[in-house]
């Protein structure tokens, strides 16, 4: 996993009354605990990747109450999971990314929500829009509408956090609907406290089981039940929700200080987003630092769906009130003006006027977005000149900086980490290329998706994690010469064996497969897989890929040491030319570089610590034979490969050089004996703790050089000043 949770994990045993302090995710967690769930499970994936890693250290507690915990096999087998729900009085929670992961388990959650639940469905949603985002920028709003679950988005705030998921549970059970709980990756890391209470074991889990089974054919998914379903949706479940979402007060309403103000002007704004929005309002001067702010905000802790009352409500009397509603389409502020006009309220409902269509509401575009909002409605008491004013003085050192720049500064793309072992796979695959001529390469979702950046820029598409292969199905045949799809051993568990390999050889493909088995989930945290080199006890070992593609008719397949590029390009090379028709496999082997380093640096610490001798691999650049091409660097990519000034004043252009972050795997000397490139790099072993064997032969080394170089020294010492 990325990090250990097992001193946080602490916190979820607290009673009581107790004060609990910690961050988002765990607290999430508690909450879940406190609600009293049966089961959970999910698949990883950023800003909520780490909540499988804290249910993971806490197995005992989790065991303790007797609830059930998966890691799933994708999102759809995650969604799937909540089916336990459909036909008995169980609480279950499971969570994965939005809006690709939703994207995946969007059959199941159809299903679910059309059939409806008996026990409490609370999913919780890794909400990743923006400009930190990885993955394509929609919403999960537009699903939630879709499929009828009702969206929560609470204010970040734990003790908010924490109502919204036991009330979601509550939620769920009044209108037998699941519901979605969406967090920001801020959201998920906010640190906070609130008074907990006793942990809860539910009234079935593995310590109480069921003891009959039941069967309702109103509650599958086959007509003529499905038009009943729909029917319920609507007349029963719906009104139910919105009664509950009114009685218990779930948004918000901050009545403002300044009555005049208030009187003409409101803003409206989805939960996650209440930070960012009272930030703004301090830095204008229209709320003080805790927070008061003196126009009135109503805070959407649920976003779907909306209560027409509320909205009225708050909405009567105002000229204007502000909706912000990061991202598109406009869902919440059409349907405010909607009610409204329903409600025959002639408010003025702002929003993407005044603020961007698309994209991240960041602090800077919030506070600018609200400026324009209160210039253009003036309400009493606003001091629109000092609005101005704290804008530009906001904004002056930007654009001083913009000034002073002349220009943006270069993008700085994202990349593979220090000596990932994915990287000499990609140059393997550019020096074939420059070799036996370009080919279409389809990609996949995974880390070495970085590989359609510089300096590799090798994948033509991407269409979904464990879709290379099916990708390239249409594609390959248009072409003279064999095509490559990259995948990795992550997405080949989570979808790529189905969609991909057993597709490929039942249609009889003949491209050619390169799957990047790193041991890990590697992009979202270094999660396990079933063929992960390192298991626990209560999962299988040895779930060999090799025997998995062996078994559905894979013929041609090649097992290669990553970081052995000859090999590898050989191996390519071999796949694009061999008379062979059907799907050729090539297993890109190496441990995940990052998590061999946390393996490894507790053992060299303790090594170290005992006095025990400890061997350091290191690469460097003889300057001296260094040309300044940069070549290496091209073909390699590494982080730790990069270029400084020459000492040598007769040369013009910088040089290569290999910074104090090498992890020694030696990719740059295999592309410079693999690419015929300039002899300038070394190998060193750095001896920690030496014996008296290592002393020994490096006064030897020592002796050696000297005598080598007696000339040179002497010449150096005339010649000094």
């Amino acid at each position: 996993m990325e990090r250990s949770f097992k001193q946080e994990v602490e916190l979820l045993k607290l009673g009581n009354g107790q004060t609990f302090h910690g961050e988002g995710i765990l607290a999430v967690t508690k909450a879940m605990l406190q609600a009293g769930v049966s089961y959970v499970g999910g698949y990883q994936g950023a800003p909520v990747s780490h909540m499988m890693d804290v249910l993971a250290d806490a197995r005992d507690i989790m065991e303790e109450l007797g609830i059930h915990v998966e890691t799933n096999a994708s999102e759809a087998g995650a969604a799937a999971m909540l089916g336990a729900s459909i036909n008995y009085p169980l609480r279950g929670t499971v969570t994965f990314k939005s809006i690709v992961g939703t994207n995946v388990a969007s059959d199941a959650l159809s299903n679910l929500a059309s059939a409806g639940v008996m026990g409490g469905v609370v999913i919780v949603i890794g909400e990743d829009y923006g400009e930190g985002s990885s993955i394509i920028q929609e919403r999960t709003h537009a699903f939630a509408m879709k499929s009828q679950i009702w969206l929560l988005d609470p204010r970040p705030n734990l003790p908010m956090i924490v109502r919204m998921v036991e009330k979601g549970f509550e939620l769920s059970e009044v209108s037998s609907t699941p519901v979605m709980l969406e967090l920001r990756i801020r959201a998920c890391h906010v640190h906070g406290s609130f008074q907990t209470k006793d942990n809860v074991a539910a009234k079935y889990s593995r310590r109480n089981p069921l003891l009959e089974a039941d069967f309702d054919f109103g509650r599958i998914c086959l007509p003529p039940a499905t038009y009943a379903q729909e029917k319920h949706k609507i007349q029963v479940r719906w009104p139910a929700a919105q009664q509950f979402i009114r009685e218990q007060k779930l948004n918000e309403v901050f009545p403002g200080t300044d009555a005049k103000a208030g009187s003409e002007a409101g803003i409206i704004v989805q939960g996650g987003m209440y930070n960012v929005v009272v930030r703004s309002l301090q830095q204008l001067g229209l709320a003080d630092a805790f927070g008061a702010a003196k126009l009135p905000i109503y805070v959407l802790n649920v976003t779907y769906p909306l209560i027409p009352e509320e909205v009225a409500e708050f909405c009567a009397g105002k000229r204007a009130v502000l909706m912000i509603e990061e991202g598109q389409p406009a869902f919440i502020e059409d349907a405010l003006n909607g009610i409204l006009r329903r409600a025959d309220l002639q408010t003025r409902v702002h929003g993407k006027d005044v603020l961007p269509r698309a994209g991240e509401y960041t602090g800077e575009v919030v506070l600018a977005g609200m400026a324009r909002f209160l210039e253009s409605v003036a309400p009493s008491g606003v001091d629109i000149d000092a609005v101005r004013d704290a804008v530009k003085a906001l904004t002056a050192p930007k654009a001083k900086a913009a000034e002073l720049f002349g220009a943006p500064l270069p993008a700085r793309v994202p990349g593979f980490c220090i000596g990932c072992p994915e990287r000499p796979v990609l140059t393997a695959m550019k020096l074939a290329a420059r070799q036996g001529g370009n080919y279409h390469v389809s990609g996949d979702i995974g880390c070495h998706t970085f590989s359609t950046l510089p300096p590799f820029n090798i994948g033509n598409t991407v269409l979904g994690y464990g879709l290379g292969l099916a990708s390239n199905s249409a594609i390959a045949p248009m072409f003279g010469n064999r095509s490559v799809t990259i995948m990795g051993d992550g997405g080949f568990w989570h979808n790529g064996l189905t969609s991909g390999v057993a597709n490929a050889v039942f249609n009889q493909g003949d491209g050619i497969l390169m799957i990047m088995a790193n041991g890990y989930t590697s992009a979202t945290g270094t999660q396990n897989i079933p063929s992960s080199p390192h298991q626990d006890a209560r999962h299988t070992r040895d779930m060999s890929i090799e025997r998995v593609l062996k078994s559905v008719g894979v013929k041609w397949l090649r097992r290669v040491t990553t970081y052995h590029v000859s090999e590898m390009m050989e191996t390519l090379k071999s796949a694009m030319n061999t008379p062979y028709t059907g799907l050729k496999v090539i297993i890109a082997e190496s441990e995940c570089q990052l998590e061999r380093q946390r393996r490894i640096r507790p053992i060299i610490a303790s090594a170290l610590k005992a006095g025990k001798r400890v061997v350091r691999t290191r690469f460097g650049v003889d300057e001296n034979l260094c040309t300044g091409d940069h070549s290496c660097v091209r073909l390699s990519g590494c982080p730790s490969l990069t270029i400084r000034t020459s000492s040598d004043p007769l040369k013009v252009d910088p040089v290569a050089h290999v910074n104090n972050g090498c992890v020694g795997c030696g990719l740059c000397g295999e592309v410079a004996q693999a690419a015929v490139l300039c002899p300038s790099f070394y190998r060193a072993e750095i001896v920690q703790n030496p014996n008296a064997w290592d002393r020994v032969v490096a006064r030897v080394r020592a002796g050696v050089i000297g005598w080598l170089q007696p000339a040179e020294t002497d010449r150096d010492a005339r010649s000094a000043p």
